[in-house]
């Protein structure tokens, strides 16, 4: 397991003081507690890195225990699964594997004691009766006629409940504190029932199981834990916790520390609401990329490295919020960036003869970007026939096409200008296939056009079923106002079987490895592939594809928006199509920067849509900045802090210039740029003062390089072993997480070259 970096927040606040009083002795030990009741989702993902980080900075242990006290809802393979989640994320518990059901004993014996002091007893009252009497949070609560039963009646029936003279729900055993406290969950709460299941582990050892409240403190103190570490809805439940621990024979003295939970929007976590989704068959189980569990998101291609640094990223708080789906997406795009080797895939194929192509041809493309520093290329077989993207056609083409068109020229990625010639249609007029002419010099010559395009042979490619996912449902909180399942994404999963790949791809990929499909977005080959029958999964989008809607609906929904087609084109930019209608500037403004080289045609769109975002661009043109990279920075992240219009951004044009330059100059890395920008965001800082005081200016210092080599290795000894014996798959692991404990600041090529140095 790596070494995280040291966290601070409210909560290690707290154990520095303990550690400061000594009041543990100077030890620090967390726990996670799951109940054995479905599998981990990403909110279980946020509690894991917290405690097991937290032991780990402290140089402490973090125990991993199962909360197995309701037999009717738990499951041996819920308590595989979980271990195998947690030990994906990169976390080990050791020795220290726990269960509730090891202390049922103990716990008996406890609920006894409470008995014998006077401060517990066996009610008869049904449960609705139990819920009548408690009360409202104005009236106090009306105590059980049963509540003064004598210690020697109720040890006598706590013991009948025990050998299961009783059946189930006609005793329980509640404490006796205060029927008018004005924390209701203070008036007499249960602490045992009745229940005649089978358990996963005791058998049928036992017929009654204690509550959850009056167990889990107790396995705290127990197990010797310092700090207690629950979500915010649990700091109701601290009373009853000290009042169980102050009133038994308590081996230790834990205390409980209480932190928002994770709320993921377009997510829900509820472990009935996935178990619906599993049993009524929403999904196709546990694993369905779809779902937030830590199993979906395995098979997703989500990596443990981009969880860990979500959790990181959002921090740790005292107070709930709903967390952007956006920031999680972020961090995967920003692990598999590094890790993923560049490829093309048609996924909805377009036939295209090359009519002046003679003869087969052998093309070179890289597998990664120029600024990563890594040389390897992969062979692209060309031929008379090959497929393109069918929404990379359009016979009527819409202003600002890029792509091709009738009569209209693209280059193929890594190949030839080719310029469409004839349209080929059946007898329903669709479009089924075209043919085009090359130009055999275009690949040496220098000569541009507007538009590059992704290909695959016809001939040397290979089919191959790609999954498109998406976010499983469409609003932010799904059934905050209805039935959650009304608010399923009817397109989170789009099939598309006769995809083509690259026969590189073909020949290269394996279960379990990660792809980026050039303008497609990251992927993953799934466990279902088989041997010439490829899955892939998509991982996630190359930029994110939710916007916001102008004015907030009822539902709170958020508009999906697509590449624009000549079939439809989404809403925003049919909105900004109807103000550069109705403003010749801004109509302008569109073919003006259309013409640029190197800003594409959504980025354009982008820009020209509004008088505000224009003039901010040329402002930052003006101000130095490359136009094509001002583009790409207004239009693909600028865009991410704007609310409803640039004029709400803490930051000018002229920043934006700086902070292009910087990166355009090698100053800093692209990936350093974009947490500047964050920076900025937050602060309206400077980008220049950031990067000083940051410290994100590119490192290429073959000693700082090495220093970085060694950190990386001693944090990944595992991997580092596995890379030295010849896993050369883990190379760009290692790549990325230099990256990533750099800041981004880490030139990548001389990274690249410090790691297979240290091979040998």
């Amino acid at each position: 397991m790596s070494k995280p970096d040291r966290m601070t927040n409210f909560i290690t606040d707290r154990i520095d003081g303990d550690l400061k009083t000594g009041k543990y002795g100077g030890r620090v030990v967390t726990r996670f507690p799951p109940e054995p009741n479905g599998y981990l989702h990403i909110g279980h993902a946020k509690s894991i890195c917290l405690n097991f980080g937290l032991a780990a900075q402290y140089g402490g242990r973090c125990h991993l225990r199962f909360d197995d006290t309701n037999p009717t809802t738990e499951d041996t393979e819920y308590v595989e699964s979980i271990q195998r989640d947690i030990r994906w994320l990169g976390f080990d518990w050791g020795e220290h594997l726990y269960f509730a059901s090891d202390y049922f004993e103990r716990m008996y014996l406890f609920a006894e004691e409470l008995i014998e002091k006077g401060l517990a007893y066996v009610d008869s009252q049904t449960l609705d009766e139990v819920r009548a009497g408690r009360g409202t949070v104005t009236e106090p609560g009306t105590a059980s006629p049963y509540r003064e039963r004598s210690v020697a009646e109720n040890l006598r029936l706590f013991r009948e409940m025990r050998a299961g003279e009783h059946p189930d729900g006609s005793l329980i055993l509640r404490a006796k504190i205060d029927m008018s406290s004005p924390n209701m969950l203070m008036r007499d709460p249960l602490l045992y029932r009745v229940r005649h299941e089978t358990h996963h582990r005791t058998g049928d050892d036992w017929c009654i199981y204690p509550m959850y409240d009056f167990a889990h403190c107790i396995e705290d103190a127990i197990e010797d834990c310092t700090h207690s570490i629950c979500t915010l809805e649990f700091e109701i439940n601290r009373e009853l916790y000290d009042w169980v621990l102050d009133n038994i024979s308590a081996p230790s003295r834990p205390e409980q520390i209480e932190f928002a939970r994770l709320t993921l929007a377009n997510t829900i976590t509820s472990k009935r609401k996935l178990l619906k989704l599993v049993e009524d068959g929403h999904v196709s189980g546990w694993d369905d990329p779809r779902m937030p569990t830590v199993a979906g998101l395995r098979r997703r291609g989500v990596t443990p490295e981009s969880i860990r640094a979500f959790c990181d990223m959002i921090g740790v708080a005292k107070a709930n919020s709903l967390v952007d789906f956006e920031k999680f997406e972020f961090c995967v795009r920003s692990d598999l960036n590094e890790r993923s080797p560049r490829a093309m895939a048609v996924l909805d194929p377009l036939p295209v003869e090359i009519t002046t192509l003679e003869r087969d041809e052998s093309l070179t493309g890289p597998l990664w970007p120029p600024d990563f520093g890594r040389d390897a290329e992969r062979e692209i077989p060309l031929t008379r026939h090959v497929v393109i993207e069918r929404e990379d056609f359009a016979e009527e083409a819409p202003k600002g096409w890029r792509r091709l068109s009738p009569g209209g020229e693209v280059r193929l990625r890594h190949g030839y200008i080719v310029r469409c010639d004839e349209v080929l249609k059946d007898d329903s007029g669709a479009v089924v296939g075209l043919k085009c002419s090359h130009d055999p010099d275009s690949r040496t010559s220098g000569r541009k056009v507007r538009g590059t395009i992704q290909w695959v042979s016809a001939e040397r490619g290979v089919n191959a079923e790609v999954r498109l996912f998406d976010r499983l449902f469409s609003v932010e909180k799904p059934g905050a106002d209805r039935e959650f399942l009304e608010d399923l994404n009817s397109e989170s999963l789009v099939l598309r079987k006769a995809a083509m790949i690259e026969p590189w791809l073909a020949d290269n990929a394996a279960a379990g490895q990660h792809y980026q499909f050039v303008r497609n977005g990251f992927f993953f080959v799934d466990d279902d592939s088989t041997e010439g029958a490829l899955v892939f999964n998509r991982t996630v989008t190359l930029r994110d594809s939710w916007t916001k809607p102008e004015v907030p609906a009822p539902s709170r929904k958020r508009t999906k928006t697509k590449a624009p087609t000549p079939a439809s084109a989404p809403s925003r930019t049919g909105e900004r199509d109807r103000a550069r209608s109705g403003d010749p500037e801004l109509a302008a403004g569109l073919a003006r920067i259309s013409a640029i080289d190197g800003v594409s045609a959504s980025d354009a769109d982008y820009i020209s849509g509004d008088r505000e975002t224009l003039q901010f661009f040329d402002e930052a043109c003006a101000a130095g900045g490359a136009p094509a990279s001002v583009a790409k920075w207004l239009a693909n992240e600028v865009s991410r802090y704007v609310d409803d219009s640039v004029s709400s951004l803490r930051f000018g044009a002229r920043s934006i210039a700086a902070l292009a330059c910087l990166v355009d100059d090698g100053e800093i890395s692209a990936t350093a740029g974009k947490e500047v920008l964050a920076r900025m965001a937050e602060t309206g800082s400077d980008p220049g003062d950031i990067v000083e005081a940051e410290g994100l200016r590119l490192i290429a210092d073959s000693g700082a390089i090495e220093e970085l080599v060694d950190r990386v290795f001693a944090d990944h000894e595992l991997e580092a072993s596995r890379l030295k014996e010849g896993e050369k798959r883990l190379l760009g692991f290692f790549v990325g997480a230099g990256m990533r404990a750099s800041g981004g600041s880490a030139d990548a090529g001389a990274l690249r070259a410090a790691i297979l140095a240290r091979l040998g």
